[in-house]
């Protein structure tokens, strides 16, 4: 009895938990039509999130290609259906793959400094500071975060998607020899605008997730140094973990969403 109540407990706390960070991120990201107007701020935090990945993601894309499409070969090798590989990655790449590792990557590096920036501000006294001169600091430090990295994961999702079909064609057309032009034709008969959308559609979903948990995070940090760096620990684990979960939930809502409209049967 006791461990039920207590399970219980902590059920409840984790969905007050949640209701917390959720209102958190809509009083921010409202304040962002209101005046002054922080565009300034959304655009040089949109350089830091968006132009500052593009490296990272560049890389384990094309690798994430390389791999990926090297293990479905050798398993469509086995029934003679090697023709398939380029479709079978693209379509993985563009609805699953592309989005949530595009948002781990992200949230490790962008939202991990998010939390640590913040952090170290309210532990300094930065922010008191701020509210004292009549600056609202969710508008001023946090809703800029968050409206940047929601311009910016779509983005950066697209370019994981083509350098990681760019490393596909790499292997399939250079290395295992696989027909060039059959290559592209299998995917163009395969992959379609909504696939690639779903893909877009949840990186903009994770980017405004992995802004507000790293933001919440790092704005109540209390405890000094080392509470720094637990708020910093937190937001990424809890933003990661929270990508996995809720891709899950994003891709039947969006199947069931296609059926309804009659986009797929």
């Amino acid at each position: 009895m006791n461990f039920l109540e207590t399970m219980i407990g902590k059920i409840r706390n984790s969905i007050a938990h949640i209701g917390e960070i959720v209102l958190f991120g809509y009083q921010s990201v409202i304040l962002t039509f209101a005046t002054p107007y922080r565009y300034n701020e959304i655009i040089r935090h949109m350089e830091f999130v968006g132009n500052q990945s593009v490296g990272i993601i560049t890389l384990t894309s094309i690798f994430t290609g390389l791999a990926l499409s090297f293990q479905v070969y050798l398993g469509f090798k086995l029934v003679n259906a090697v023709n398939l590989v380029g479709p079978t990655v693209a379509l993985g790449i563009t609805r699953e793959l592309g989005p949530v590792l595009t948002g781990l990557i992200v949230s490790a590096r962008a939202g991990g400094a998010m939390a640590a920036r913040l952090g170290t501000m309210r532990v300094n006294e930065q922010m008191d500071a701020l509210d004292v001169m009549g600056v609202n600091t969710k508008q001023y430090l946090i809703a800029p975060r968050i409206i940047a990295a929601a311009l910016c994961m779509p983005l950066l999702t697209a370019l994981f998607d083509f350098m990681a079909m760019f490393g596909s064609w790499i292997l399939c057309t250079k290395i295992v020899g696989l027909d060039q032009a059959v290559f592209f034709e299998k995917i163009r008969q395969t992959v379609e605008v909504h696939h690639i959308n779903e893909g877009l559609f949840k990186s903009f979903i994770f980017g405004i997730m992995f802004a507000v948990i790293c933001t919440y995070q790092g704005f109540n940090t209390t405890g000094g140094a080392k509470g720094v760096g637990e708020a910093t620990n937190k937001g990424v684990v809890i933003s990661m973990v929270g990508i996995i979960i809720v891709d899950y939930f994003l891709m039947n809502i969006i199947r069931i969403l296609y059926v309804a409209m009659g986009i797929v049967k």
